[in-house]
């Protein structure tokens, strides 16, 4: 990653976090954190727990709620207000809603949209431009196993997260020869407070817990090591992600059989 170049007021590279307030975006904020140089703008929508994390990291605290659709516009005027520029974008925030889709209400599949999906390309389409003018750029979205290979009970998360994973795969082409880069990170079950601000635990399915940290340094890996289009966590999961896209019909027999 570049050492801070191009026009801005800040000195050093700058990330902006967005679901920076727990979770993965408070593990990415920790993990640049500790590097000495990085200045970190960090999203969230709970102020409390927003300005802690910003204490903890040294980070800016910018409060918006990402299921209004006029936030991404706001953020991203504010980070460039605040930085002169975003290096980095990190787009960490989401919500989730489980249960049978003839049970989820309209308002439930609004806000999944709305934050998993829309803000992020909201998001990207007012930070892109500067990245792109300048020459270079990293964007990194945390995408979901779920939108690779789709999970009962979740149909609209899923979908969002499948809808993102197709915007990455476009947006990369556009951006060949720009310096800048897309990364899609697709963890599978991550211990987090996602679940419990869902109301419903995740479902029983052999996968072992990953840690938020875990996360963030894939993404850490995405930003300084080495740019790869899609990051699966852990590894293995690129296989029936590969298996589903190959052979659909073999992956549904062998989900329904095992789960």
């Amino acid at each position: 990653m570049p050492e801070g170049q191009g026009q801005g007021t800040a000195p050093g590279p700058v990330m902006l976090i967005t679901g920076a307030s727990s979770g993965i975006g408070a593990a990415v904020a920790t993990r640049f954190a500790a590097v000495p140089g990085w200045r970190l703008l960090l999203h969230g929508r709970d102020a409390e727990r927003l300005d802690q994390v910003a204490a903890r990291t040294g980070g800016t605290a910018l409060r918006a709620d990402l299921a209004d659709p006029a936030s991404a516009g706001r953020i991203a005027a504010d980070a460039i207000g605040t930085a002169g520029r975003v290096d980095v974008l990190v787009a960490a925030a989401g919500v989730g809603w489980a249960g049978p889709f003839t049970a989820i209400p309209p308002s439930a599949i609004d806000e999944v949209l709305a934050v998993d999906l829309a803000s992020v390309v909201h998001l990207v389409r007012q930070i892109l431009p500067q990245m792109v003018e300048r020459g270079r750029g990293r964007i990194v979205l945390l995408g979901s196993i779920a939108g690779a290979v789709g999970v009962g009970d979740e149909a609209v998360y899923s979908a969002a997260k499948a809808a993102l994973g197709t915007f990455a795969d476009s947006l990369a082409y556009e951006l060949r020869g720009t310096g800048v880069t897309i990364s899609l990170v697709l963890p599978g079950i991550v211990d987090t407070p996602f679940f419990e601000r869902r109301g419903t635990p995740p479902r029983r399915t052999g996968l072992k817990l990953l840690t938020p940290e875990q996360v963030a340094e894939a993404v850490w890996r995405a930003v300084m090591l080495r740019h790869r289009a899609e990051i699966f966590l852990p590894q293995w999961l690129r296989l029936p992600a590969r298996i589903h896209g190959a052979a659909p019909l073999v992956f549904r027999r062998l989900a329904e059989r095992f789960g």
